[in-house]
């Protein structure tokens, strides 16, 4: 291992491999910033960029640096607009938001930058060390297990969820399934719920629902109620940059347990940044007890370091199964996997032996890239943060503008703008109505790899039995189970309490 570490830092320090992570990580992160482009749009562009270096460690390092820059860039639009551009910065918008519109949004984009960082790091210095390891633990997983781990990150919506919630919660996540039936799917080439619309034939784009859901009902409230635009000081100074001792304190135990467990969904194939996110929020709320608890949703330090630091060491975590397996982890490790084919490298357990150079170089860049991206990131945030000081006429068409373009980008497509439209009214009354809508992304987004795995696992086992007689599975689905009732089962106990006090005065 210390040779193969030596030789990627050679590698990985030479100009060219420097230069090439300087410029993935910069442009990762602009397009990580823009809503609807994301980080598999611009990869698959890259490609022939690629092609044409030649040489195959500063075209996976480019590469590379492009995917890790756009998921550390993404918490951006996030937190200033509510804009979520890239599923893996969803759950970063829950907390993220309700701070930038205290005032605090330098504060909220140092917190992401940080909790980025670390996870990023973190997740590179276990890549290096447990790589082999972890490849043969991933191949345990089959499609039994990512069905029920899909279902443990379902039922993980308690936690999106406020006081009393949880029904209205479970609701719009099954809403969420619904509409991800919605399309061809991979079992069946036969198009479902489409009403005959040729344009929904390929189901509806991530993308537009995120829009609709977040964005497009912020800018309708920012129309209703003009004071929710003041936000930073009087004189359009953004303050308060720094993270106070308190606050480190609150976000380093976070980090910790979230860049370990952040980079162990990543090493699952299929599970990725995304998932990480959501159970890292989950995780997290569910271990928070009174005020800090009460704080999730509302402006959380905790609960916008968790998805941070969860996505960017999945993002690191997802290159084990792609570099020592050959499988990818994700769509965009899936875009990277055709092009260390189109460059003539064969990734799996034998890339360690045959092209060591490729594999400590990428591994080894990673460390260089996080760096880069830190030093990129936070002395612009000062600057970033004062789009929240644009005036309300203007941030409203600004918002619209980017919601739009962003949900045409996504598919090319004019009828993802009528379903933008439409679906950002409903989504603005049910926000009125006091539905938590993160859950109904959330089944979306998972919905599609659940009703994946669930066939395959029916398939293979001829039926249902695959919940009991694996194992694993069965104490996935267990935890599933217990996720949906202990939160509401805490809230009965503690209302009993309530009441006892209340009579005992």
């Amino acid at each position: 291992m210390l040779d193969g570490i030596l030789l990627g830092l050679d590698a990985a320090l030479s100009l060219q491999n420097l230069m090439m992570v300087i410029a993935g990580c910069l442009i990762g992160t602009i397009i990580g910033m823009l809503p609807g482009l994301g980080p598999m749009s611009i990869i698959a562009i890259m490609i022939p960029v690629a092609i044409k270096i030649g040489d195959p460690s500063a075209a996976l390092i480019l590469l590379a640096g492009v995917y890790y820059g756009a998921i550390f860039g993404g918490s951006t639009s996030s937190i200033l607009i509510n804009a979520p551009g890239i599923a893996g910065t969803v759950a970063t918008a829950f907390d993220g938001y309700p701070l930038a519109r205290k005032g605090k949004a330098g504060k909220a984009l140092t917190i992401a930058a940080v909790s980025s960082f670390a996870g990023g790091t973190v997740g590179a210095v276990l890549l290096m060390g447990f790589a082999p390891a972890l490849a043969s633990v991933a191949l345990l997983f089959h499609s039994a297990e990512y069905f029920a781990l899909m279902i443990v990150g379902l039922s993980a919506i308690s936690a999106f969820a406020g006081t009393g919630q949880v029904a209205k919660a479970l609701m719009m996540t099954v809403l969420g399934v619904m509409l991800a039936t919605l399309g061809e799917s991979a079992q069946f080439n036969a198009p479902r719920f489409t009403m005959g619309i040729m344009d929904l034939q390929s189901g509806i784009s991530f993308i537009t629902l995120a829009m609709a859901l977040f964005a497009f009902p912020e800018a309708m409230y920012l129309v209703l109620d003009p004071k929710r635009s003041n936000t930073g000081s009087a004189d359009g100074e953004i303050k308060d940059l720094r993270i106070s001792r308190k606050e480190a304190k609150q976000i380093a135990p976070v980090i910790g347990r979230q860049s370990v467990q952040g980079f162990l969904i990543g090493v699952l194939p299929g599970a990725g940044a995304t998932l990480a996110s959501f159970l890292g929020y989950a995780v997290e709320r569910n271990l928070a007890k009174g005020e800090d608890r009460a704080e999730f949703g509302k402006g959380s330090v905790k609960g916008l370091s968790a998805p941070e630091t969860a996505n960017n060491a999945a993002c690191t975590g997802s290159f084990v199964p792609l570099l020592t397996l050959g499988i990818p982890g994700s769509g965009t490790t899936a875009i990277l996997l055709g092009a260390l084919i189109a460059l003539n490298v064969t990734p799996g357990p034998r890339l360690m032996v045959d092209n060591p150079t490729i594999f400590w170089s990428v591994i080894i860049s990673m460390y260089i890239g996080n760096v880069v991206l830190l030093i990129l990131n936070l002395p612009l945030i000062p600057y970033i943060a004062k789009l929240l000081m644009v005036p309300r006429n203007y941030l409203i068409p600004f918002i619209l503008f980017f919601t739009m373009m962003g949900s045409y980008i996504g598919q090319n497509n004019s009828t993802e703008l009528l379903l933008l439209t439409g679906m950002g009214i409903i989504a603005t009354i049910m926000r009125f109505a006091g539905f938590p809508l993160a859950p109904m992304l959330i089944g979306f987004i998972l919905g599609q790899m659940l009703e994946d795995n669930f066939a395959r696992a029916m398939n293979l086992s001829d039926g249902i039995s695959f919940m009991w007689e694996r194992p694993m599975t069965t104490i996935l689905l267990i935890i599933a189970v217990l996720l949906i009732f202990l939160p509401s089962m805490r809230e009965k106990i503690a209302a009993k309490r309530g009441s006892k006090v209340a009579d005992g005065d």
